[in-house]
C-alpha cells in the first residue's frame, strides 16, 4: 500500500499540470449537468414497515386524489382583545380568507371553521385547515403567495392571524454563511499550524474542489436517485471537515520530509505513502459507518449516509492526487517564510543545495525543547493510571445527561417565535389545547365488513371512552364505504410522553375491535409517525453499532496488526458519542446555555441524532485513532521502545491532529447558527463528539491505555499475523522504493 501509493505521489508531483487539468475538467463537466439537472424530488419521510406508513399507503389508495401525504396549512384566526371571532364582522373576514384559498394554486380543499366547529369553546379562536395536492416544501410560488396573501388580509381586517402545518415548510439552508465561518475559522488555525499562508491556503482549496464537486454530483443525479438538499447537507458538513483534514495531514508530512532533507518530489511521493496510507484507511472507516446508515431501513438516512460516503471517497482521492500535483506548483513556499529564508543564506554562503538547506535551516529554526505534543506524551507517561481515571471519569460525568434522553422529531414547537409556525402553535395550544396541535388519525379499514358504519362508530367510541382524548369526529368514509378516518384530539402535546402512551393504547385496542366488528385499526398522523420512527431507530441502533464497529475493527487490525488496539479504538468512541448526547440533552432537552445558540423552546432530542451520531463520530473517531496511533506504530517498527515510540508519535502528530481537530469542531460549530432544528442539534452534536474524542480519547485516553500495556499493546496472536494482508501502512518498504525511484536533485525556488 505505502509503495503503491508513494509512487502515485511522484507521479501527481511530477505530471501536476495534468493532474490538476483533469481535476478542474471534472469538476466544470460535473457542474454543468448540476446546472441542467431537474430539481430533485422532496425527501419525504418514508417509513417502511412502520404502522403510521401502512396507514398512510391505505389512505392513498383508498382516498384516491386525497392527497394523504400532501401539504397542509393550519390558518390560525384570533379575535382582537375584547372581541368573539363569531361576530360577524370577524366571521365574515374568516370567510373571506378561507373563501380566497379554496381556488388558489394546488388546494384540494380549504374547510370553513365555523362549518367545521373549529371554533375554541370561549369563541376567541378558530382555525382552518387548507390541504394541498403536493408535499411540503413542493408548494408552488402561486400557492404560497396566495396563502401568505389571504392571510394578510385576515390581519387587514382586524384579526390576529398565523399559519401553521407544512405548506410553509422551507427547504433547508444549503449551508453559505456556515460554511464561511466554518472556512474562516479553519484558516486561522491552518495559519498558526503551519506559519505560512500558502500552506495554510492549500488544505482550505482542495477542500472546496472536493466538496464543489461531490454537491455537484448530487444535484446532478438528485432527480435520478432521490437525492435533495436535505440529503447534500451531511455531505457538505463532512466533505469540509474531511477535505480539509487530510489535506492537511498530506502537507504536514510532506513538510516534515523536505525539513529532513528530501527533494520536494520525493518529499510529496513519501508523504502520501505515509500519510496517505492514513488518509485511505480513515476515509474507509468513515465510508464504512456511513454506508452502514443504509441498514437501519430510513431512505432517508440511506440517502444521507450512501450521498456523504461518496463526498469522503471524493475528499480522499483528493488528497492522494490533487494535493501533490499542487505541491509541484508550491514546492517549497509551503514552508515558513523563516526556513526559506534561512536556507537561501545557507545555500549562498555554503553552497550546498537546496534540499540540504533546507533541512539544515529546518534544524536550526527548532527549539531546542521538546514541543507540547512529546511534552503533553511524558506527562501521560509518568502518570498513566491516573489520567486514565480521570479521562474516564470526566466523560462518565458528560454523559450523564444521557441517562434523561428522550427522543421525538422538532416540529413547529422547536421553532423560533418569530416564525408564523411557531405562533400559530401557541394560539392553537392557547385556544383549544395543547393536543390540537398533534391529533392522531386513526383508519378502519373495514373491507369486507358486513357493517362498516357500525365499525367506524364502534373505534370512535372507543376513542371517546380513553382518558387522554379530548375531543373525536364523526367518522368520514370513503366514496366505496368500505374505509372510514377517525381523528381523535389528544389532551397532551404532540411531543409529551402521555401522547406516546395514548396512541399505544389505542393500537392496544385494535385487536379487540378486529375481533368484535372484523374491522382493521390503524393509528397514523405526524404524531403516531413520529412515535414509530423513534421505536424503528431505537430497535435498529444495536444491530447497527453492532455492524459498523465489526467491520471498523477488521479494519484496524489490519492496519495496526494487533488485536488490543482496535478494540481500545472503539471503547474510546463508545466513550465519546455517549458524552456528546449528554451535551446535546443538557442543551435542548434541558435548556442549559440554549439561548446562546438560539433555542428558544427545549423538548426531545431529535430521534435520529443518536445513530447518526455513532454513524458520523465512528468514523472521524477512526480518523484521529489511525492519523495518531499509525505514527507511533511507525516508531515502533522502527526500533523504538513502546514509550519512545508514543513521545514520537505525538512529537510529530500531536500538533496536526490537535490541528485537525479544532477545523472540524470549527466546521461543525458553523451549524449551530442554522435555523433549521435538525440541522442546529448535528453542528452542536458533532462539534461536542469531535471535541470530545480527539482531545481526552485520542489524545489523553489511548497514550494512557498504550503505556500501560507496553509491548502487549502489539501482540498479535501468530496464526492471524500469518493470515492477515501486510499493507506496510507505517512505510517501512519506502527505502527500497526511494532508492529505485533514484530521485533527480531538481532545482526548486526557495
Amino acid at each position: 500500500m505505502a509503495t503503491f501509493l508513494y509512487r502515485m505521489g511522484r507521479w501527481a508531483f511530477a505530471r501536476r499540470k495534468l493532474v490538476t487539468l483533469i481535476w478542474v475538467a471534472v469538476l466544470a463537466v460535473c457542474g454543468v449537468f448540476a446546472a441542467k439537472a431537474p430539481a430533485a424530488p422532496d425527501d419525504g419521510f418514508a417509513m417502511p414497515g412502520t404502522e403510521a406508513q401502512k396507514a398512510f399507503d391505505l389512505m392513498n389508495e383508498r382516498f384516491p386524489g386525497g392527497h394523504a401525504d400532501g401539504a397542509t396549512a393550519r390558518i390560525v384566526f384570533v379575535a382582537p382583545n375584547g372581541q368573539k371571532i363569531t361576530a360577524a364582522p370577524n366571521q365574515q373576514a374568516v370567510e373571506k380568507t378561507v373563501g380566497e384559498l379554496a381556488h388558489a394554486e394546488q388546494v384540494t380543499s380549504a374547510v370553513d371553521p365555523f362549518k367545521a366547529h373549529t371554533v375554541s369553546q370561549d369563541g376567541t379562536t378558530a382555525y382552518a385547515t387548507v390541504s394541498y395536492s403536493v408535499k411540503g416544501g413542493e408548494l408552488s410560488k402561486g400557492a404560497t403567495t396566495a396563502l401568505e396573501d389571504a392571510a394578510q388580509h385576515g390581519r387587514d381586517a382586524g384579526l390576529k392571524v398565523e399559519i401553521g402545518g407544512t405548506a410553509l415548510l422551507a427547504k433547508p439552508d444549503a449551508g453559505g454563511s456556515s460554511e464561511a465561518i466554518g472556512m474562516a475559522l479553519s484558516a486561522v488555525v491552518l495559519v498558526i499550524t503551519f506559519g505560512s499562508l500558502v500552506a495554510a491556503g492549500l488544505p482550505l482549496l482542495t477542500a472546496v474542489i472536493g466538496v464543489g464537486l461531490g454537491m455537484a454530483l448530487i444535484t446532478a443525479l438528485g432527480s435520478t436517485l432521490g437525492l435533495s438538499t436535505t440529503t447534500g447537507t451531511l455531505a457538505m458538513m463532512l466533505g469540509l471537515a474531511v477535505g480539509i483534514d487530510y489535506a492537511v495531514f498530506i502537507v504536514s508530512r510532506y513538510r516534515a520530509e523536505l525539513a529532513e532533507g528530501r527533494t520536494p518530489q520525493e518529499a510529496a511521493g513519501r508523504a502520501v505513502g505515509t500519510a496517505g496510507s492514513a488518509v485511505v484507511f480513515a476515509g474507509l472507516t468513515v465510508v464504512i459507518a456511513l454506508a452502514g446508515l443504509s441498514v437501519v431501513g430510513i431512505p432517508i438516512l440511506a440517502k444521507m449516509g450512501m450521498a456523504a460516503a461518496g463526498t469522503v471517497v471524493i475528499a480522499v482521492l483528493v488528497a492522494l492526487t490533487l494535493v501533490p500535483a499542487l505541491l509541484g506548483f508550491l514546492g517549497r513556499k509551503v514552508l515558513p517564510r523563516k526556513v526559506r529564508k534561512a536556507a537561501r543564506a545557507a545555500e549562498a554562503a555554503g553552497g550546498s543545495d537546496g534540499a540540504a538547506a533546507v533541512a539544515a535551516s529546518a534544524a536550526a529554526a527548532q527549539p531546542v525543547r521538546e514541543n507540547g505534543g512529546a511534552r503533553w506524551a511524558r506527562f501521560v507517561l509518568r502518570r498513566p493510571l491516573a489520567v486514565l481515571l480521570g479521562a474516564v471519569i470526566g466523560l462518565g460525568v458528560l454523559a450523564a445527561p444521557a441517562l434523561d434522553l428522550r427522543m421525538g422529531l422538532p416540529g413547529d414547537e422547536s421553532k423560533p417565535t418569530s416564525t408564523t409556525q411557531r405562533r400559530a402553535y401557541d394560539l392553537l395550544s392557547e385556544g383549544f389545547g395543547p393536543g390540537f396541535n398533534g391529533p392522531l388519525t386513526v383508519m378502519v379499514d373495514a373491507k369486507g365488513v358486513q357493517d362498516p358504519k357500525a365499525a367506524a362508530g364502534e373505534v370512535a367510541k372507543t376513542l371517546s371512552g380513553l382518558p387522554g382524548v379530548v375531543a373525536v369526529t364523526p367518522p368520514m368514509f370513503n366514496q366505496a364505504g368500505d374505509t372510514a378516518l377517525v381523528n381523535a384530539i389528544p389532551k397532551t402535546g404532540p411531543s409529551e410522553a402521555a401522547t406516546k402512551d395514548l396512541v399505544h393504547t389505542i393500537r392496544g385496542h385494535a385487536a379487540g375491535i378486529k375481533s368484535s366488528t372484523g374491522a382493521t385499526v390503524l393509528v397514523s398522523g405526524t404524531t403516531a409517525m413520529n412515535i414509530d420512527v423513534s421505536q424503528k431507530l431505537n430497535d435498529a441502533l444495536l444491530p447497527y453499532l453492532a455492524v459498523v464497529v465489526s467491520l471498523a475493527v477488521v479494519l484496524l487490525l489490519v492496519v495496526f496488526r494487533s488485536v488490543l488496539v482496535p478494540l481500545k479504538a472503539a471503547l474510546g468512541f463508545l466513550l465519546s458519542v455517549v458524552a456528546a448526547l449528554g451535551a446535546v440533552v443538557a442543551v435542548f432537552q434541558w435548556g442549559w446555555l440554549a439561548h446562546l445558540i438560539g433555542v428558544e423552546q427545549t423538548g426531545p432530542v431529535m430521534s435520529m441524532m443518536p445513530i447518526f451520531m455513532v454513524g458520523v463520530v465512528f468514523g472521524l473517531a477512526m480518523d484521529y485513532e489511525v492519523f495518531l496511533v499509525t505514527r507511533i506504530r511507525e516508531a515502533y517498527v522502527h526500533g523504538e521502545s513502546p514509550n519512545d515510540a508514543i513521545v514520537t508519535g505525538f512529537r510529530h502528530n500531536a500538533r496536526v491532529v490537535t490541528a485537525a481537530a479544532f477545523i472540524m469542531i470549527a466546521v461543525f460549530a458553523g451549524f449551530i447558527g442554522m435555523s433549521e432544528p435538525m440541522i442546529k442539534m448535528m453542528g452542536l452534536g458533532l462539534a461536542a463528539a469531535v471535541a470530545f474524542d480527539a482531545f481526552v480519547v485520542r489524545m489523553t485516553i489511548v497514550p494512557a491505555v498504550l503505556a500501560l500495556l507496553g509491548r502487549r499493546a502489539w501482540w498479535l496472536p501468530r496464526k492471524l499475523d500469518r493470515v492477515l494482508p501486510d499493507i506496510d501502512v507505517e512505510g517501512s518498504k519506502l527505502q527500497s522504493a526511494s532508492a529505485e525511484a533514484a530521485p533527480e536533485r531538481e532545482p526548486v525556488t526557495v
